[in-house]
């Protein structure tokens, strides 16, 4: 085969793979962004509840822009109370990460009612997550998995998120995790 005959082979291969390539990634952020994470939430048997107006002056959720801040949230329970105690000490890792995705429940519902659907949610983008630890416990991101592992359940590859998980002597009423969160929305039209 002629030099020319062979390199336009080539190039016409190149092209040929980019764009079946190229379709996958289409295909892929297609089948992304359908991911409805209130459907979702129904599968799981999770209702979200109201929040409860904050006792100090502070708000819950504060938007800038297309940015959704939240305000550190805790695993606070339906009857009220917390999960509390030092993870390491009187909690488990498990119980760290269950704590955790109870934190992530209320984090959601706070965000539903500042933007009154999670569909308008387009990303995760960073989490700060404190743990009530020991002083010598050191896998406080193998608790924040708990928080973690439920966000991307929910939005899928949008809720994979920038993470930071630190150790703290001791939290509000002693619960056992504190996390904060920041979220991109759509802009509305």
């Amino acid at each position: 085969m002629p030099k020319t005959k062979k390199m336009l082979k080539n190039r016409f291969v190149r092209a040929m793979m980019s764009m079946v390539l190229l379709a996958t990634l289409n295909s892929a952020q297609a089948q992304e962004t359908a991911i409805d994470p209130e459907k979702r939430l129904k599968e799981l048997g999770i209702e979200l509840q109201k929040p409860p107006a904050p006792t100090a002056n502070f708000v819950r959720a504060v938007r800038s822009g297309n940015l959704v801040f939240l305000s550190g949230h805790g695993p606070r329970k339906s009857d009220g109370s917390y999960i509390a105690g030092k993870v390491g000490q009187d909690l488990s890792i498990e119980q760290g990460r269950e704590a955790a995705q109870l934190t992530a429940i209320n984090l959601l519902a706070s965000l539903k009612a500042e933007i009154g659907d999670l569909n308008k949610v387009k990303r995760v983008v960073k989490v700060l997550g404190m743990v009530n630890a020991s002083e010598s416990f050191t896998q406080q991101p193998q608790v924040m998995n708990g928080f973690s592992d439920f966000i991307v359940s929910i939005f899928g590859e949008r809720g994979k998120h920038a993470r930071s998980a630190v150790g703290m002597a001791s939290l509000p009423n002693g619960m056992a995790v504190e996390i904060e969160m920041i979220v991109e929305i759509e802009i509305e039209r």
